[in-house]
């Protein structure tokens, strides 16, 4: 049988057993059984054999960095930056840890990650809690001078996805993201700034063009302070108007935004079947497969707007090779899993990579 096919096989068996227990404590103990696992060296070989491919045509040049493969994981699932190297042997190109706050916060009350199988979906209402942004720069400085990476020229790419603590007000969110951004810029290869997650209460309203000004220019003059300015992403809601999209788009370019990262989990339930009817009533935001036609509607409309100009990578209901084709295909240049990862296991990377 097939190596990966068996895998695939495997971690269905496996993810049955997972989904009968509480999907955030799954997370965790998922994440530590991975970690313990890449001690042990034969086993970390084996999974970086069973997870992993290397090519120079696999390579990306974006942003003026390298990425190995275009492949990432979307914040949210690394949130404290404590498992870099388990994530990079699963062969991700790039992980976006986060999303950072300045102080640490426990987020909203458990429950607040729910599975929707039967839709291939997860509701999430996390609240951005993590361990605050020294505590989170701490740690990366450690992977940045001790990390050796799996192949020669193949260093996983880490972005900094920031945020504003839930008791900072809106009209002083800006200093949050600016006290993320400094304490993050010698850690991180790249930023991107979330006012569009569901979870925190006001923040999307950060979204309109006003309030959104003040905190992307705030951060670019402070990039053009430094000897070498990091790329600066913006990532957007999927249930943003299109007047709020030209916005958006208008914004990018005045504030010569490096790209967009297109979209957030939704606060939309249609389409959700009626065996998820119960839990798609839970509040937070939806990702996964209903999030996708969203997503590449949005992706398209932007790439078009923009005849292409502003980079996009994309996010929302990608599970496969065809999903991520269909995301590049409508003006993405690179996509980020993270509900897919869930539902396919740890060799979607190589998988999707191996069909495009």
């Amino acid at each position: 049988m097939n190596e990966s096919i068996f895998a695939a096989l495997m971690y269905k068996l496996l993810r049955n057993i997972l989904f009968l227990f509480p999907a955030e404590a799954v997370h965790y103990f998922s994440m530590g059984l991975l970690k313990l696992a890449c001690k042990i060296r034969p086993i970390k070989k084996m999974v970086v054999s069973s997870c992993t491919i290397h090519g120079f045509r696999l390579e990306k040049e974006l942003f003026g960095l390298r990425f190995r493969n275009i492949i990432g994981l979307g914040a949210g699932f690394d949130k404290n930056a404590k498992y870099l190297a388990e994530l990079e042997s699963l062969g991700f190109g790039f992980v976006e840890i986060g999303t950072v706050t300045p102080l640490p916060q426990p987020g909203n009350d458990k429950p607040r990650l729910f599975r929707l199988p039967k839709d291939l979906a997860l509701i999430n209402r996390m609240g951005f809690n993590n361990d605050g942004a020294r505590a989170v720069a701490e740690r990366l400085r450690k992977w940045n001078t001790s990390h050796q990476p799996l192949a020669t020229g193949h260093r996983m790419i880490i972005g900094g996805n920031i945020g504003k603590n839930k008791t900072t007000p809106n009209e002083e969110a800006w200093k949050d993201y600016e006290i993320c951004f400094r304490e993050l810029f010698d850690c991180v290869d790249y930023f991107v700034v979330n006012v569009s997650s569901p979870n925190t209460p006001g923040l999307r309203e950060l979204q309109e063009k006003d309030a959104l000004r003040k905190i992307l220019s705030c951060l670019q003059n402070i990039n053009k302070e430094q000897k070498f300015s990091k790329p600066l992403l913006l990532k957007i809601a999927p249930d943003l108007s299109t007047l709020q999209i030209d916005d958006v788009i208008s914004l990018a370019r005045e504030i010569k935004l490096d790209g967009l990262v297109a979209t957030n989990t939704t606060i939309s339930r249609d389409g959700l079947s009626r065996g998820s009817a119960v839990i798609g009533r839970q509040a937070g935001g939806l990702s996964g497969a209903p999030l996708k036609a969203r997503s590449t509607e949005m992706i398209k409309y932007i790439h078009e707007k923009t005849n292409g100009t502003i980079p996009i990578i994309a996010s929302g209901g990608i599970f496969n090779a065809n999903d991520a084709k269909e995301k590049l295909a409508a003006g993405a240049l690179m996509v980020q899993v993270w509900t897919g990862f869930v539902y396919e296991g740890p060799s979607i990377v190589k998988k999707i990579l191996e069909r495009l």
